[in-house]
């Protein structure tokens, strides 16, 4: 409503002075006119202030109606509401101020009353200051003495043993338990910590404590090696499965090295007896006391030959050694890192054992070591029977491939000994020993049998094939590679590793062979040199630890094959007639007067051709026949064919060259003729009309 009204005054006014303007007059009125000036200030007035927006608002909710009444009205009301609101404030304002003086009369009151307390505060004071005094001195005393009962109490508690504590250590009488390990954990721990107490000014207390806790310990240790030693005595030997308590009570012990070694020394001599004892029964099926085993077959009567025999002894030691490391490793492998750290504990404990043990390069303690060290001992005294039982068999068998084999057998189980037991070991000696033997035993039996071929006279076969000896040696050769075949020998050496057998099985049966072809003639010898190598490559092709051997027997073939091409093509040219006619002509050039100057050489004489000429063609047509019976002993009728291809080749050549020197001689003649028109003689090739190519098509 109050809009419209100023809306309403607004337009109206502009309606009153619109043609006012377009005058001077007009706008000096304006500009005096006090009705223009409101209008102008009204116009000018902005709406959007906050305070006259606000002033609308509530004149709006007051629902005034617009119109003059009102308007003059209006001023009057708004300061007659504004007095009575004053007038009210000011009577509240009264109630106020009635009430700020009662308040005021209760603090005074109340600061009267504090007043008086104050006083009888300080006057009690005054009375109770030298009992508080005296009260809080004896809190600090009790302070004080309860502070050092709390130490002397913690003290006690760390470094002090009960006697119950020292019994459990070291009375016979009561048990190796938990109870037992924990206490002398306890008693570690004082023997420790005592190094602070030597670190303080007055240090008898320390050493006090420290050798009490020392002789206690000792008196633990001895203890508990004494324990052990009655436990090991009573353990089932025949499964040594160590139980949970022994593994626990030696990894203690181990903080005491002489204790410690002294239970394994102990634990590996009756290991020994025991082993060596069950290996008597699975020879014999007796025990040493004479009691008859039933429930298993003696080695002795299942093993029909001695390479069973050696072998089922080896295999019995495999497993016997494998259960034993199955059974202890346990202990090494599994507790090796206790162990270990209780050693280096004790080495520290005691130094005098560390002075021998400073001059090896590493004496940290190695578990794996020590298992296969504890393994190796228990089965020693197996090694010692097993080294007698096949050095006899070794000794008493004369049989050569017996003793290869032997040999072969022992070296496998050597490399699976030492997988188990590292290199260093007796059983890995006595299992050395027993292969060194018989390999000796195999070169003593090969070079008898060789001696003995050598003393026997050999007479070649007709058919000059390989001497019985020869195949016998190279039969038994055969046997020793593939037993070598199956050996553990890696790729790398395989063929290095074979060369002293090959020294010894092979060499020797090949220079006797050899020596057996010096009275024969040629091609015989050969051809016998020929077959024997033949027979040799053969037996060692099927191997490929051998391929060097092989090669070298490979290019002496095929030297003897190049005196067998020499023969064949020596023979080829005597048969054929030809040799007088290439002697001839090997001294001539191929100058124009040593070619004119064949016609008058003794063999191209028309008589001497004519005749060569005839002789060839008698020759040619079983020429390649005659040639093949010279190689009929040949035992490879393949290489036989390809020496005389290559003989045969090495002709045509020849025949070739006489073929053109005679073709260019008479060229020279027909020239000469035609110059000097004297009467040409007879051509040499209508003497010997044989073409090269007739020979090469006869000759393939």
């Amino acid at each position: 409503m109050t809009t419209d009204h100023f809306l309403t005054r607004k337009l109206s006014g502009l309606s009153d002075n619109a043609e006012s303007p377009s005058t001077p007059a007009g706008a000096q009125l304006l500009r005096s006119n006090p009705l223009s000036t409101k209008v102008t200030g009204v116009l000018s007035a902005s709406y959007a202030d906050s305070d006259i927006r606000d002033a609308l608002e509530l004149l709006d909710k007051r629902s005034v109606e617009n119109n003059a009444e009102t308007r003059r009205q209006l001023r009057l009301g708004v300061q007659k509401e504004v007095i009575e609101s004053n007038g009210d404030i000011i009577r509240e304002f009264g109630h106020v101020a009635e009430q700020l003086k009662r308040i005021g009369l209760t603090i005074a009151s109340l600061n009267q009353g504090c007043e008086e307390m104050k006083r009888h505060i300080s006057s009690a004071h005054q009375e109770t200051a030298p009992v508080l005094e005296e009260a809080s001195e004896l809190m600090k005393q009790k302070t004080q003495v309860e502070g050092k009962q709390q130490l002397l109490k913690a003290f006690n508690a760390h470094f002090v043993m009960s006697e119950d504590d020292i019994a459990t250590l070291t009375s016979t009488a009561e048990p190796v338990n938990d109870r037992f390990f924990t206490v002398l954990a306890r008693a570690k721990k004082i023997q420790n910590d005592c190094e602070i107490l030597l670190g303080t000014e007055n240090q008898r207390l320390g050493l006090e404590i420290m050798e009490q806790t020392n002789k206690n310990l000792n008196g633990a240790f001895q203890k508990l090696y004494r324990w052990i030693q009655r436990e090991f005595k009573t353990l089932n030997l025949e499964n040594p499965q160590i139980s949970s308590s022994i593994r626990r009570a030696l990894r203690v012990l181990a903080e005491r090295p002489s204790l410690f070694q002294s239970c394994l020394d102990f634990f590996a001599e009756a290991r020994e007896h025991v082993l060596s004892d069950a290996f008597y029964i699975a020879l014999t099926g007796r025990s040493t006391n004479g009691d008859e085993d039933t429930s298993m077959k003696p080695i002795e009567l299942a093993a029909h030959d001695p390479l069973r025999y050696v072998g089922d002894m080896l295999a019995w030691t495999h497993s016997a050694t494998v259960s034993e490391r199955e059974a202890l490793e346990v202990l090494f492998i599994s507790d090796g890192n206790e162990i270990a750290k209780g050693i280096q504990a004790g080495r520290d404990n005691e130094p005098w054992n560390r002075i021998a043990e400073d001059d090896s390069e590493n004496s940290e303690f190695d578990g794996l070591k020590a298992l296969n060290e504890l393994v190796d001992r228990d089965v020693a005294g197996v090694a010692r029977v097993l080294r007698q039982r096949c050095g006899q068999i070794i000794q008493s068998h004369e049989e050569t491939i017996i003793a290869y084999k032997i040999a072969n057998l022992v070296n496998f189980y050597s490399v699976t000994f030492s997988k188990l037991l590292g290199n260093d070991s007796v059983l890995l000696e006595s299992l050395a020993t027993l292969e060194e033997s018989a390999m000796r035993q195999f070169r003593v039996l090969v070079r008898d049998h060789i001696a003995g071929l050598q003393t026997d006279s050999q007479a070649l076969s007709s058919d000059l094939s390989p001497p019985e000896f020869l195949q016998s040696g190279l039969k038994q050769l055969t046997a020793i590679m593939k037993t070598y075949e199956t050996s553990f020998t890696s790729d790398e050496r395989r063929e290095t590793d074979f060369v002293p057998v090959l020294a010894e099985a092979f060499n020797p049966f090949m220079k006797a062979s050899e020596s057996l072809s010096e009275d024969l003639d040629s091609p015989e010898n050969s051809i016998y040199a020929v077959n024997c190598l033949l027979a040799a490559r053969n037996t060692l092709t099927a191997f490929d630890f051998t391929v060097k051997r092989v090669d070298e027997l490979t290019g002496m073939i095929k030297e003897n094959s190049s005196e067998l091409v020499k023969y064949q093509y020596s023979f080829l040219r005597t048969t054929s007639a030809l040799q007088p006619l290439l002697q001839a002509l090997a001294p001539l050039s191929d100058s124009r007067d040593d070619l004119k100057s064949i016609r008058f050489l003794e063999p191209f004489r028309p008589d001497a051709l004519t005749q060569a000429s005839q002789s060839l063609d008698d020759f040619l047509p079983s020429a390649l026949m005659d040639a093949m019976e010279n190689l009929k002993k040949l035992q490879s009728s393949k290489l036989a064919r390809d020496i005389t291809e290559e003989a045969a080749e090495k002709f045509c050549v020849d025949f070739e060259q006489i073929e053109e020197k005679l073709n260019a001689s008479d060229d020279i003649w027909e020239e000469q003729q035609g110059e000097g028109g004297e009467e040409a003689p007879e051509p040499l090739r209508s003497l010997f009309p044989r073409t090269s190519g007739e020979i090469r098509v006869l000759l393939s």
